[in-house]
């Protein structure tokens, strides 16, 4: 919930995706099962996020794909929130995707603490440096004007 809103704050509607080496129910492993409970509680706790899973990452970027696959999906169009059934498999997916495309990337950026803190990876850009700069001070001016909006 809490990255769907930090996307919100991009002005982009968030679009979640659960992934998994399961496609929707076709394998019951226990990290498809706790994907496919992530979705569950997702839905129940915020109806309004359009959110499915759990999907292969190729079904949860291909509206193709996943009608094929599931056609009553919830998630309608592209994915652009890919929640990861652990650390590892999202570290290794977010520093591949680094290497092999141009894209701009920013990130990772932790979420939940009470004060803005981001992790600048030995391999940072001064680009990247830059934009988690700017990230952080976007976040702690959003968060020092909700204080001023508390009275």
């Amino acid at each position: 919930v809490l990255a769907a809103e930090e996307i919100q704050r991009f002005g982009i509607e968030p679009k979640a995706a659960l992934l998994s080496h399961s496609d929707f129910g076709s394998r019951d492993s226990p990290s498809a099962l706790k994907m496919r409970q992530a979705a569950a509680i997702l839905a129940r706790i915020a109806p309004e996020l359009e959110c499915d899973g759990e999907m292969h990452a190729d079904t949860a970027l291909s509206e193709h794909l996943r009608q094929r696959v599931y056609p009553h999906s919830r998630l309608k169009g592209e994915a652009n929130l890919l929640v990861f059934p652990n650390l590892d498999s999202a570290n290794i997916t977010l520093t591949a995707l680094r290497t092999m495309t141009d894209a701009l990337h920013v990130g990772p950026i932790l979420l939940g603490t009470d004060m803005p803190a981001h992790i600048l990876t030995p391999s940072v850009t001064s680009r990247g440096v830059v934009n988690m700069t700017a990230l952080a001070v976007v976040e702690a001016a959003h968060k020092a004007q909700a204080v001023v909006n508390l009275g």
